[in-house]
């Protein structure tokens, strides 16, 4: 054999190495780019599910203020509220108890959901509302909703600023598709002559 032909022989096999190297180094960079890609089509669903899980609690906050502001019923006597009512019927209550002492929690922000009452008999408390075009099932699919939004008036007393009327908190929760897709909202607001809101969120 000759001294030309065992260089060729040599150089061929370098060629391959370099090629198994670069294929290696492509499909690691193919691969890290789908993963990332996987991660941010996880964050969209989260964020999405939590926006719906917003909206939910949003819709029962409105119908909470939109509750007080129908004919007497920010007049309405207070009551130690320690059930679930449903609004879809046309029940309503104004509660003597703020939620977080009921919920037994620090905060209402730190209390699981659904809100239920402390001890050992607790069950569900609150008013329940669910839009008619609202599809609740605990079976998570797309278009879902958990649980139905429930919102929690507390009677914080008359105005303290001289203005006549009514301080009223409503805290709303809502669901997305998942238990764990939650939101929740609180409002303050002041019925007298006229509806104020003094802490939106």
């Amino acid at each position: 054999m000759s001294e030309p032909d065992r260089i060729q022989s040599n150089q061929r096999g370098i060629a391959l190495v370099t090629s198994l190297l670069l294929l290696l180094v492509v499909t690691i960079m193919a691969m890290a780019m789908f993963r990332s890609y996987g991660l941010q089509e996880k964050i969209a669903g989260n964020l999405r599910e939590k926006q719906r899980a917003f909206h939910s609690a949003a819709t029962a906050e409105q119908y909470a203020e939109w509750w007080l502001s129908q004919s007497n019923n920010a007049t309405s006597a207070s009551v130690v509220c320690a059930n679930l009512l449903n609004a879809n019927t046309g029940q309503g209550q104004i509660c003597s108890n703020g939620l977080a002492a009921t919920l037994g929690a620090v905060s209402v922000a730190s209390a699981p959901l659904p809100w239920t009452t402390s001890g050992a008999n607790g069950g569900p408390i609150g008013v329940s509302y669910t839009p008619q075009a609202m599809d609740v099932t605990t079976a998570a699919a797309m278009g879902t909703y958990y649980n139905a939004p429930t919102f929690y008036i507390s009677d914080l007393g008359p105005s303290a600023n001289g203005t006549p009327g009514e301080v009223f908190q409503i805290d709303a929760a809502g669901f997305g598709a998942t238990p764990s897709a939650v939101a929740i909202i609180e409002s303050t607001y002041l019925v007298g002559p006229e509806v104020v809101c003094l802490s939106c969120q």
